[in-house]
């Protein structure tokens, strides 16, 4: 049996991310400032996330034997991921590519020519023994088959979207942790608080990430909000993957709820100094530094 701290199931892709100074007119030709390339994902990032964070980490999910696929599996062996679970195929790895403006606002434009999820065998969870499962949504059969094959480890959805995967499983799940935008979606409730109110009678703990005014959250009856911290943002794209591999790590090491969302909070924070998903990924050591920082107070 292969002990793991986090296995991460869901979305793997390449991630090109430009620095803009404006956002384009109709038929603009312009140039970008900076370029980073890495790999991207949530359940991708949040796996890096996890190791960059000091806990072990698995990835499940699909990479093509393309170059792409290629500097991805590279990228993620590099980083201490278990890249075992990873299935590899003929089909294009899904690209993404994102433009950075000054405020730290993006647009992202993916491409995804594997379209169809990958069944529940395609995966042999049996020789893993996870301490908690992360999902994204974006295979909903193989993040079922490890719900079954390991039915007392804590899950976490990191729910970005609404879209089949997320439906499925966000009612299967002990931690939703969601974005403004699905909280809105799923509930049709324009208002934050009446939206976690929706989701609270999905799962025992919901959060919904509000980027920078903070989060709401939900846990059992009770409710609350906690403030973001006050960092000068050079890209946002990446920041929930951020969070959500550091509420994963905060699980595993037994933090207290609070202490644990504030913490996540920190690392999403970092995350948003660097261009690109991957990069500002911090390490354990850097968040204990930013939050200890006599300014690293929530706005």
């Amino acid at each position: 049996m292969r002990a793991i701290d986090v296995l991460c199931i869901g979305h793997a892709s390449y991630d090109i991310s430009l620095r803009a100074d404006h956002h384009p007119a109709a038929d603009e030709k312009m140039s970008a400032e900076a370029m980073a390339c890495c790999g991207g994902g949530p359940a991708a990032n949040a796996a890096v996330a996890v190791a960059r964070l000091g806990r072990s980490s698995a990835l499940a999910a699909y990479l093509d034997n393309g170059a792409f696929g290629e500097l991805h599996v590279g990228e993620l062996r590099r980083e201490g991921v278990d890249t075992r679970l990873v299935v590899r195929g003929d089909t294009a790895s899904p690209i993404s590519v994102s433009v950075a403006k000054p405020d730290g606002t993006r647009f992202l434009i993916n491409h995804k020519v594997h379209a169809e999820v990958l069944p529940a065998d395609a995966v042999d969870f049996s020789a893993l023994s996870p301490r908690a499962i992360l999902v994204d949504g974006h295979e909903p059969a193989l993040s079922r088959a490890a719900f079954a094959g390991h039915p007392d480890v804590p899950t976490v959805l990191d729910a970005g979207s609404v879209h089949p995967g997320t439906e499925l499983l966000c009612g299967q799940v002990d931690y939703l942790v969601a974005s403004l935008r699905f909280a809105r979606d799923y509930s049709a409730c324009t208002e934050p608080a009446a939206a976690l109110d929706v989701l609270a009678k999905l799962a025992p703990a919901v959060v919904i990430t509000l980027g920078d005014q903070g989060l709401l959250w939900a846990r059992n009856e009770e409710r609350g909000r906690l403030p973001a911290f006050d960092v000068s943002t050079v890209d946002s794209t990446g920041a929930g993957d951020a969070f959500h591999g550091g509420f994963a790590h905060g699980l595993v090491a037994g933090m207290d709820w609070l202490p644990l969302l504030r913490y996540a909070s920190a690392v999403a924070a970092l995350s948003c100094a660097h261009l690109g998903a991957r990069p500002g990924l911090p390490s354990a050591a850097e968040v204990v530094t930013f939050m200890e920082l006599p300014d690293a107070t929530s706005a």
